[in-house]
């Protein structure tokens, strides 16, 4: 679930530099600010850490899907 906050008190030439920002990503200035909070708590680093451990190659999907088939041959002999 989402937090809704309200920031108060920003000053002009903060507000024009995130609108800046925001046009040059091509963004909102809530998504800009949203990005800006989740690098200052470290949110994309940690999501970054643990991309490397979820994302597999085409490779990997590969071997892995050779050794669920090979696990899941029935021998017919032992299920008389």
């Amino acid at each position: 679930m989402s937090k809704q906050l309200t920031i108060r008190g920003v000053p002009a030439d903060v507000g024009h530099r995130l609108a800046r920002v925001s046009r040059e990503r091509g963004q909102s200035v809530n998504a800009t600010v949203l990005q800006i909070l989740e690098d200052a708590v470290g949110v994309n680093a940690r999501r970054r850490r643990l991309m490397k451990y979820a994302t597999w190659s085409s490779q990997d999907q590969a071997e892995f899907d050779e050794a669920l088939a090979q696990q899941r041959v029935i021998d017919a002999a032992l299920w008389r």
